[in-house]
């Protein structure tokens, strides 16, 4: 039986910065069930490096966003990802929407985010023109990124430092040992076991059923998923946007923003839609609600322009208000070697290097 340090469930962007950064110390191995990595919530969302701005004081969010977000702009400059520090402005129009602007700034601050600026009307138009909005919180340290170059320079560091990837491979099951796990795999229709010293379940959408194939693992250390999909649509044609808008939150998300890619394509989204099953395909009939949505701060859009693009789905593990991340390690059920990971949503690819970082701190 091969034996070696570490196994990585899942070739999402969080299993791949796992893998980079446990490869500098451990043999590596990351395994990703599908034809190549990050098919799922890594390459189905805003690509947005966020602030930091709105999660709870001391919640993993709030602790690792911030963390991550500089890690993640070393990381580009390090590694020629391409990203650019674009900015944000949250709007409002309404006394209640301005409260919850400076209930976020405030929040903010907490959390160390200390360059925000409010901006009267005048100054939005500097901002973003032609938005219709009375006040706003500019966000100068939000940015945008290329999410597929990012997950390829995690994958170069975990080969640099002779980590194997290897695709098309089905985690079916692990067994608890005195030295560590016996992992049973899938390898493209080849069957094979793997001993390990430590085992990382970041299987985003499947971390729960990779959970339950761990032999004795107690149910109750496994939170329910609900699969929460986001819809976008893109906006075809010149428009007066260089920086992020965005609307103030709502319950299950950020609603529906205005953010850019790198090429400059304008696009909006995401939405909330719980669903039963995993269905990436977007509603065509929801595009008036996206509109009428997008009207609230932009009056001047050209709905003619704007056309269906793609959704993303958020793993999460509640419908009913805010969720933090779990890192749920040997503390909580008593697995030595074991870290599963579950419920990381956004801020989740920001985010991403600092839980790598915590992964490897928890795993002692």
């Amino acid at each position: 039986m091969e034996k070696l340090d570490t196994v990585v469930i899942g070739a999402g962007v969080i299993g791949m910065a796992v893998a980079a950064k446990f490869s500098e110390s451990t043999q590596t191995l990351l395994i990703e069930q599908g034809e190549q990595f990050g098919e799922h919530s890594s390459s189905r969302n805003s690509e947005v490096i966020h602030a930091g701005l709105y999660y709870a004081t001391n919640s993993l969010k709030a602790q690792l966003c911030i963390l991550g977000k500089e890690l993640l702009y070393r990381h580009c400059e390090k590694f020629h990802v391409p990203h650019k520090r674009i900015g944000k402005v949250l709007t409002a129009k309404t006394t209640s929407e301005v409260n919850t602007l400076h209930t976020i700034a405030a929040q903010a601050k907490i959390n160390g985010v200390d360059d925000l600026q409010f901006l009267s009307k005048t100054h939005i138009g500097r901002y973003a023109p032609h938005i219709n909005a009375t006040h706003g919180l500019w966000s100068p340290s939000t940015g945008i990124i290329d999410s597929h170059q990012f997950m390829l320079s995690l994958l170069t560091k975990l080969t640099q430092n002779h980590g194997q990837y290897v695709p098309r491979t089905q985690f079916l099951a692990a067994r608890k040992t005195c030295n560590g796990y016996v992992v049973d795999l899938d390898c493209d229709g080849d069957l094979f076991q793997i001993q390990c010293q430590y085992l990382i379940n970041a299987g985003g959408l499947f971390a729960q059923k990779n959970a339950s194939l761990i032999d004795g693992l107690e149910k109750k250390y496994i939170p329910e998923l609900h699969y929460c999909r986001g819809q976008y649509f893109s906006y075809h044609g010149k428009h007066p946007f260089s920086h992020l808008v965005y609307p103030v939150p709502e319950k299950h998300g950020l609603g529906i923003h205005a953010t850019l890619n790198l090429a400059g394509q304008l696009r909006f989204g995401p939405d909330t839609h719980f669903i039963h099953d995993l269905n990436y395909q977007v509603d065509a009939n929801d595009k008036n609600k996206f509109v009428q949505a997008i009207k609230q701060y932009w009056p001047a859009i050209d709905d003619t322009k704007l056309f269906a693009d793609y959704a993303g789905i958020r793993p999460k593990i509640t419908q009913t208000g805010a969720q933090d991340f779990i890192i749920q390690s040997s503390n909580t059920h008593g697995y030595t070697g074991l870290i599963n990971l579950f419920g990381i949503e956004s801020p989740g690819l920001t985010a991403s290097l600092a839980i790598a970082e915590q992964v490897l701190k928890d795993i002692g």
